[in-house]
């Protein structure tokens, strides 16, 4: 059977547009693979069509509005979810407008079908304290717990993404003043991160322990699981949670739940109350646009009442008169209909 010209397009935009021309990172291939292969078996399952006759003119605005609600309905995916699956799908037919340009009106219709809205979710995040005692609970005197403090450092001293955390080899380590972190984020783009002095000395004694410090290790993964092998997301889950349990035996400082990315939010707010400009905590955060970071500020209240407070102390009078006893007033009031 002479295959598809969707099956054509979604080969070249997946495993050559994507990795060669956008140079996107794998995680996002891996991302927008998935999304279409929701879409196939909603095809498949709900509109009854074979997989091997599916062709660009079946994705009808009609189709692709019902497999976004079956994804909401039949399979409970957030609302965030159903909206990176229509990004995918958006890139795609943007993709293919531009090699079929026959069929533009057909695929810009489709370009338009709105991301759903939802609504803005609170920046989770750990006060100063909260992360000062999770950083006291490995234990210092095993080399497992060692390897945990030091992975918990560099991920909120990064601020790093747990990918970013995940992909960091021994060479991305430097050490000598100004000692940096090289991170690779989003699109495989590179930042360099600054790291605090006792992220310094953490890992410096991290990397002499476990005999990292060879040239030829540069390539190996900066932290590993029990088989040397990269750890996962899932398995930094694990370290973080097993640390949160031992956290909140002390106090109920630290929240019952916290995410890996919980570590990223805290060090971007806890940059931002110490007055650190938006533009730096962007930088440094990987943020392509400013507006990304400004959630943090607009989640920072405390910051705001400070400012105010600060800017507006000396005009107001807190020894205000008693405005009860006042009599001409309360007869003025009293008279009013």
């Amino acid at each position: 059977m002479k295959p598809t010209n969707f099956a054509k397009y979604l080969t070249e935009f997946l495993s050559v547009f994507l990795p060669a021309q956008r140079n996107v990172s794998k995680n996002t291939i891996h991302s927008y693979r998935d999304a279409f292969k929701l879409l196939i078996k909603y095809c498949q399952e709900i509109k009854s069509i074979p997989v091997e006759r599916l062709t660009l003119n079946d994705f009808s605005n009609e189709l692709l509005i019902g497999f976004l609600e079956w994804l909401e309905t039949d399979r409970k995916c957030s609302i965030s979810t159903r909206n990176q699956r229509l990004a995918a799908i958006h890139s795609f037919f943007r993709y293919v407008q531009v090699e079929e340009p026959a069929g533009l009106y057909h695929f810009q219709k489709i370009m338009a079908i709105p991301a759903k809205k939802v609504k803005k979710a609170t920046v989770e995040h750990l006060s100063p304290d909260a992360i000062k005692l999770l950083l006291e609970q490995p234990d210092r005197n095993c080399p497992k717990g060692r390897r945990d403090l030091t992975l918990l450092s560099v991920l909120y001293d990064t601020g790093a993404r747990v990918q970013e955390l995940i992909d960091i080899n021994v060479g991305d380590v430097i050490l000598d003043t100004p000692a940096i972190i090289i991170l690779t984020g989003k699109g495989n783009k590179k930042r360099r991160v600054p790291l605090m002095k006792n992220t310094v000395s953490i890992l410096n004694s991290y990397i002499l322990e476990n005999k990292l410090d060879k040239p030829w290790k540069n390539e190996y993964p900066l932290f590993t699981n029990n088989q040397n092998n990269k750890l996962t997301k899932e398995g930094i889950a694990y370290i973080i949670s097993k640390y949160v349990i031992l956290a909140r035996k002390i106090s109920t400082l630290v929240p019952p739940k916290v995410k890996p990315h919980m570590l990223r939010h805290s060090k971007a707010m806890h940059l931002l109350q110490a007055g650190v400009n938006l533009i730096y905590i962007r930088d440094f955060l990987g943020h392509v646009d400013l507006k990304t970071t400004e959630i943090y500020a607009r989640t920072d209240t405390e910051t705001k009442r400070n400012a105010i407070e600060n800017a507006y102390s000396d005009l107001i009078d807190g020894n205000l008169p008693d405005w009860s006893k006042d009599q001409a007033l309360l007869s003025w009031l009293s008279e009013l209909k």
